[in-house]
């Protein structure tokens, strides 16, 4: 009972603190040992279309096509297509006063990823950025992620999710801590050799090897960039590029987001079974196993386990201070997140309960996300959550 807690505890403190240490140490040896390869600040930008799947967006879609336009990259080289299949409101309406942009539009409506797939075919250019409706781009994004072309292992770059966080006061504060610990790991991961995934709000991929992934897919983002990362070639993540988004409209809406997460994180890990082979990717294994896999399997169920076990040993073992202290440890923190569950319904602002709160969401949701996807009651069709 003992060695099984042991390892529980392991495991989950590797999962979510530990693999970041051990990054950070990794990365500092190798910063000795191998010199960092500049960027030629005089390499020839490529060819790119930047696609945008919106659907009903017409809150927003003004914004986002004048911010769109006002990107810098060399006009000859840049070209934008946004598709809106089965949209009900004005945004076809709305997109169309904008010659500059090429419109695909038809009334039935498929999903993101039947939509990206159409739209993949009117690209010629060597690389497409993908981008979502609601998220705005700094104006130097697509030439800081398009200068990583030059390095012919690269297949996709990622660019960083930023997002506003007001002072509302609920447990919505923690996705803006979550994302900033998130483009850490992802700053460590990409520098130890590629970032496992990336998030649809700005990524990019060479078109030659763009894979249409099966219309059900659930994190077609994740999918399409790890099927070229499979086929050998490097995620890079570029932190100046960045898709800023404002914060889900509240922790219900944040939920609704991370269970569909979930649900797809279970779909990838049996479809991208391959990535787990340390013969064929020794190092993209190791951070797929840390960073996605145990996040998305074992450590929430392992986190039960943990509590339950140490409640056991305790109350058998009543002299031995380690699993108590452990214990009272593991209390307390549950004890914030029942508190930050509370002051959220109340919109009482003590932020200090809202990390603890928001990290017991996430992993609530990865059983929720589980559940829904084995029971197959996951649509494809994005039900998008409310933003402040």
């Amino acid at each position: 009972m003992q060695i099984i807690f042991w390892v529980s505890l392991f495991i989950i403190i590797y999962t979510y603190v530990g693999y970041g240490f051990v990054l950070f140490l990794i990365i500092k040896l190798l910063r000795i040992f191998r010199k960092k390869k500049p960027l030629n600040p005089n390499y020839e930008l490529p060819s790119v279309t930047l696609i945008v799947a919106a659907y009903n967006e017409a809150y927003c879609i003004e914004e986002k096509i004048k911010n769109t336009l006002a990107l810098e990259y060399p006009a000859e080289k840049v070209e934008f297509i946004f598709i809106t299949d089965g949209s009900t409101d004005a945004t076809p309406e709305i997109i169309a006063k904008y010659p500059e942009i090429q419109l695909m539009h038809q009334p039935g409506r498929s999903g993101k990823i039947v939509a990206v797939h159409r739209a993949m075919l009117e690209v010629h250019s060597e690389v497409a950025v993908f981008t979502d409706a609601n998220t705005l781009l700094n104006k130097k994004a697509l030439i800081n992620i398009c200068r990583h072309y030059q390095d012919p292992t690269v297949g996709a770059v990622a660019g960083e999710k930023r997002v506003q966080i007001d002072d509302s006061g609920d447990a919505t504060a923690g996705e803006g801590f979550y994302w900033k610990y998130e483009s850490k790991l992802k700053t460590w991961d990409s520098e130890l050799f590629s970032v496992v995934g990336a998030a649809g709000e700005l990524f990019s991929v060479k078109t030659a090897l763009y894979i249409p992934v099966a219309e059900d897919t659930l994190l077609d983002d994740f999918m399409i960039s790890m099927l070229i990362a499979e086929k050998g070639y490097r995620i890079v993540y570029e932190p100046d590029a960045y898709a800023t988004e404002t914060a889900s409209a509240n922790t219900k809406e944040e939920l609704k987001r991370k269970v569909r997460i979930a649900a797809g994180g279970i779909q990838s890990f049996l479809r991208l079974t391959g990535l787990l082979n340390p013969f064929a990717h020794p190092i993209l294994s190791f951070q797929y196993l840390s960073h996605r896999i145990l996040r998305w399997t074992i450590t929430p169920f392992l986190m039960i386990l943990c509590f339950i076990l140490n409640w056991v040993i305790v109350l058998n073992f009543e002299g031995d201070w380690k699993y108590q202290i452990i214990l009272a440890g593991q209390t307390l923190f549950y004890g914030f997140a029942l508190l930050g569950w509370v002051m959220q319904s109340r919109s009482i602002k003590v932020k200090v309960f809202f990390i603890p709160y928001y990290f017991c969401m996430m992993n609530y949701a990865v059983f929720a996300g589980i559940k829904r996807y084995m029971s197959s009651s996951q649509s494809v069709l994005w039900e998008k959550a409310k933003r402040k």
